[in-house]
């Protein structure tokens, strides 16, 4: 399958179980990979036989600066129902949400989920 990744996507958002995160905010990043055919994109070098990257990062940062929730769980599920809602050709894609400075005790490089969500045939 071929691939498309937007990496390292940075936001700035409001989500986290504490209220001091709701409050405050923290950054938020986000990698992306789109499994979908690109043959044809290659092959033609037509813009509507893929998916457009501004597009795609429009809607992730719609989702991650927009509105709070606690998880960041949530936030990937938001992330990857929207993709594969948006962009027909998309077959699967795998939302990574790193949250660089939680609120937790501790010495580590970040926290973060990732999820793999695909097309229902």
């Amino acid at each position: 399958m071929d691939k498309i990744y937007l990496n390292k996507m940075t936001f700035y958002g409001y989500h986290g179980a504490f209220q001091e995160e709701n409050k405050l905010g923290q950054r938020f990043i986000v990698d992306i990979v789109l499994e979908l055919d690109l043959a044809k994109a290659g092959q033609t070098d037509d813009l509507s036989e893929t998916v457009n990257y501004a597009e795609v990062y429009s809607t992730i940062r719609d989702i991650v600066e927009g509105k709070p929730v606690k998880l960041i769980e949530t936030v990937a599920e938001k992330v990857a129902t929207a993709l594969l809602q948006q962009f027909e050709t998309i077959l699967f894609c795998t939302v990574t949400i790193i949250k660089p400075d939680p609120p937790i005790p501790g010495y580590y490089e970040s926290v973060a989920v990732e999820i793999k969500r695909g097309r229902v045939v």
